[in-house]
C-alpha cells in the first residue's frame, strides 16, 4: 500500500474517531500518522500487507461463523429434553501444526472462545493441544474440523 495514501486514510480515521473533519484537526491527523508511521514503516511497506490483512479478516469471520453455529448448537444440547444422553464430555488430544507461541495461543484461545470447547493444556513439547469438547461423536472429524479451520487460518495469517 502507497505510503502516503496510508497516511490519508489514517487522517480521516483521525478525523471520524476525534469527530471533527476541521482542517486544523485534518493536519494534525496527518502528522500524527506520519509519526505513527514512521515508527512501523518496516511492517507497512510490505507489499503483502493488503492480502494479510484480508487474511485477519477471513480469521475473524470463520471465528464468527463458528462461534454462532456453536452457540445455537450448545443451545440445542442444552434445550433438549433428553440432554443427559446426549452430553458425550471428553478431552482429546490435537496434534498441533503450528509451532511459535502467538499461533498456539491464538488457536487454544479461538477454541476456548468457541461454546462448547475449551483448552485444557499444551504438552511440553508443544506438540500437542488437549481439548475439552462437551459432545464428542467423531474424534477425527473434531481434529480435521480444527485442523481445516481455525489452524488453517491462522498458519494463513501468519506465512510470510
Amino acid at each position: 500500500m502507497n505510503f502516503a495514501l496510508l497516511v490519508l486514510i489514517l487522517a480521516i480515521v483521525w478525523g471520524a474517531v476525534t469527530g471533527s473533519f476541521g482542517i486544523m484537526n485534518l493536519l494534525l491527523g496527518l502528522g500524527v500518522a506520519v509519526i505513527a508511521l514512521f515508527f512501523v514503516r518496516d511492517r507497512v511497506t510490505r507489499p503483502n500487507l493488503l492480502r494479510r490483512m484480508w487474511r485477519i479478516v477471513s480469521l475473524i469471520g470463520l471465528f464468527l461463523y463458528e462461534l454462532m453455529m456453536s452457540a445455537i448448537r450448545v443451545a440445542v444440547l442444552v434445550a433438549a429434553p433428553d440432554m443427559g444422553r446426549r452430553v458425550r464430555p471428553a478431552i482429546i488430544a490435537y496434534p498441533l501444526t503450528v509451532t511459535s507461541d502467538v499461533e498456539i495461543t491464538l488457536l487454544s484461545s479461538l477454541i476456548t472462545l468457541t461454546p462448547g470447547t475449551l483448552s485444557v493444556d499444551v504438552s511440553k513439547d508443544r506438540k500437542t493441544l488437549y481439548v475439552h469438547v462437551l459432545e464428542l461423536h467423531d474424534e477425527k472429524e473434531t481434529i480435521r474440523s480444527i485442523r481445516t479451520g481455525f489452524e488453517a487460518k491462522i498458519i494463513e495469517v501468519f506465512e510470510p
